[in-house]
């Protein structure tokens, strides 16, 4: 193979950074200030010997020994504008700092800590429940404390998935700009936490209550003596109330389990929490999504266990009439002297009224107007305009609907009756407000996507008549962080894989608005794109050729500048790269700007969106797994000045 000098320096750097990468080890010490990466961690030779094409190469480039190799790489280095981990380098290291606090988590964490401390103390200090104490000792303040904390928990738990009411809430003034609301974007993550938190405060209940049962049982028996076993006795002559709920010195605790209102309310509730908590595992999700979601419905006798649950008036305390002529201080240590005519009368309890349907009522009321809305929705007819299916098994969806509104980065819930009735699903949508049908870009990944994609014929050679076209019903569109793109003078968006899904209806809207308005406030928007196998969205590098297009014959082309980056190649794509690398247009994506491969050095990309803005207010949006989603963060950190004058990043991560 015969391969020109510029061609063959290309394919060498390809393959060497290929080879280098997965051998490479890299690093870094806690507290230092720099990373460095050193190529003594992997023998050269053993790089140039990854393949047959690459030995080959080095026949053709006739370099005399192993430092004039490494400098031509250092030259391809400067030329294709990439960061390799592969030469003696140094980078700027991101300082240890501390994650940027989360007000949500701070204030729920906060109230639920107040709530429990001052409840515990009230019920161990409080004169009514004096007796009820010497019966049950500290669980009874443990069970009531943890009480208090369920239900204030369970008040938030419908909350973050009232997704038309968190929409409300992000198109209204309720919620200002700033770091309170892109809390909203961290709504499922809310869920999970206070579902946490139900669950360990059900344990706390739980385990507490077992043990007052317990109590309950031994100063009801025969063993038992004093105190305890007068206090117990008391409901048995007339006109007495009962402290002790256990009324028989034979009763166990398992059959006042499965034979009180209590107890059978509370183990209805457990059991419920425990198949909705364990359900709902990542893997699970995956494999079953259907019994996910059946499971995860279970919550609604949780909640009806929840509101009667207290209805048994289990835990007494004296009445406030008892305690005012029943002086405890000095009636406590002359119990065998109780008497109706005497100093110390006879006390009197009752069960506290059931409080827990109080919390619940209006998250419950907010969540049935969101189902209802659902329903409607659900009703409402969609009409299927146009079908485009694409390479990769790709399926966009076109699509019309009556009061339909949206905005860019939103996302819409679909579900297709014929393949599942049970089964909504979150797509982004990929159109522009200023377009006159929604669309979605659906691919085959999973058994529901891959059945909807044949139920519409993604893949046939004749397209389907739209009347044999399955009927779908969508809710939405709701809000998600991109909508927040148009608020900042300047935008970073970035796009990891499928992650560039949410972007697609946000470059097109950027298109509209440079169109039609003279001095939008979104001046720049820098968009990069990381992707191992770019065949897979086709379509998308189709919808930036399009607007390049576009751009350009407006003179816009300022607006937009985008960077793609190839991390996953073989040894055919590398040829072929070098083969056609002086072309005008890229050989992978068809566009005037050519792709780079490897993965970004955000340290320099930052670097320069900052000095290119100085004194801006710069967002960052991204879509893509965790991993970078951190070192993202940390480099808005890390750019944004101390000073209020100098240059601000503000991150937004995409999900639902």
């Amino acid at each position: 193979m015969d391969l020109p000098g510029p061609q063959a320096k290309i394919l060498l750097f390809l393959l060497m950074h290929k080879a280098v990468t997965s051998q490479l080890a890299i690093s870094e010490t806690p507290g230092a200030s720099a990373l460095t990466c050193r190529l003594e961690a992997c023998d050269i030779k053993a790089v140039f010997r990854v393949a047959p094409t690459a030995l080959s190469v080095l026949s053709i480039m006739t370099l005399q020994d192993m430092e004039s190799k490494l400098e031509a790489v250092h030259h391809l280095q400067r030329v294709l504008l990439i960061r390799l981990p592969l030469l003696s380098c140094t980078f700027v290291s991101l300082p240890m700092v501390m994650a940027a606090q989360r007000p949500y988590v701070l204030l729920w964490l906060g109230m639920n800590v107040y709530l429990f401390i001052d409840t515990f103390y009230w019920y161990e200090e409080e004169e009514s429940f004096l007796y009820t104490r010497v019966l049950l000792g500290s669980t009874l303040a443990w069970a009531r404390a943890s009480a208090v904390c369920l239900n204030f928990n369970c008040m938030l738990i419908l909350l973050p998935v009232s997704r038309n009411l968190i929409s409300f809430i992000r198109g209204t003034n309720i919620c200002c700009r700033g770091s309170w609301r892109r809390q909203l974007d961290k709504t499922l993550k809310f869920h999970k936490l206070v579902a946490y938190g139900i669950a360990i405060n059900t344990a706390i209940h739980v385990v507490a209550h077992l043990c007052n049962l317990e109590r309950y049982r031994a100063s009801q028996s025969g063993a038992a003596g004093g105190l305890p076993a007068a206090l117990s006795k008391l409901g048995d002559a007339p006109n007495e109330t009962y402290l002790n709920p256990i009324r028989s010195a034979h009763s166990s605790t398992t059959a006042e389990l499965l034979t009180t209102t209590a107890g059978v309310t509370g183990l209805v509730a457990t059991l419920a929490l425990i198949l909705t908590m364990t359900s709902s595992t990542e893997s699970i999700r995956q494999a079953s999504y259907e019994l996910f979601w059946c499971t995860h419905h279970v919550f609604i006798l949780f909640f009806i266990s929840l509101a009667v649950h207290g209805a048994g008036r289990m835990v007494r305390g004296q009445t406030p009439e008892s305690l005012r002529l029943h002086n405890i201080t000095f009636c406590r240590a002359r119990y065998t002297e109780w008497q109706a005519a005497a100093p110390c009368p006879v006390p009197q309890f009752s069960g506290k009224e059931p409080s827990a349907w109080k919390w619940v009522l209006g998250p419950v009321v907010l969540y049935t107007c969101e189902r209802i809305i659902r329903f409607w929705r659900f009703q409402q007819e969609v009409f299927i305009t146009k079908v485009v299916s694409h390479p990769s098994r790709v399926l966009e969806l076109q699509m019309k609907k009556r009061s339909f509104k949206m905005a860019p980065g939103q996302y819409i819930l679909i579900q297709c009756p014929s393949i599942s009735m049970l089964e909504w699903h979150p797509f982004t949508l990929t159109s522009a407000p200023q377009e006159d049908f929604f669309s979605v870009h659906i691919q085959a990944a999973g058994d529901w996507t891959a059945a909807l994609c044949q139920a519409f014929g993604a893949g046939d050679q004749v397209p389907q008549a739209p009347r044999s076209l399955p009927r779908l019903a969508v809710d939405g569109p709701f809000g998600a962080s991109l909508t927040d793109v148009f608020h900042y003078p300047v935008s970073v968006c970035i796009a990891a894989g499928i992650g560039v899904t949410p972007f697609a209806s946000l470059l097109k809207s950027v298109w509209y608005k440079c169109e039609s308005e003279t001095q939008p406030k979104l001046s720049k928007v820098y968009f990069y794109w990381i992707c191992r196998d770019p065949s897979a969205f086709e379509w998308f590098a189709d919808l930036l050729l399009s607007l390049e297009t576009r751009m350009s014959e407006q003179g816009k082309a300022h607006c937009l500048s985008y960077h793609i980056f190839l991390t996953g190649w073989d040894e055919n794509q590398a040829i072929y790269i070098a083969l056609h690398w002086d072309e005008n247009t890229d050989v992978i994506t068809g566009l005037r700007q050519k792709t780079f491969y490897g993965r970004p050095n955000w340290n320099k990309e930052f670097q320069q969106i900052a000095c290119n803005h100085p004194g801006s207010n710069i967002g960052v949006f991204f879509c893509g797994p965790k991993a970078l989603s951190k070192t993202l963060q940390s480099m808005c950190r890390l750019y944004s000045s101390a000073d209020p004058r100098g240059v601000h990043f503000y991150y937004n991560r995409e999900s639902f």
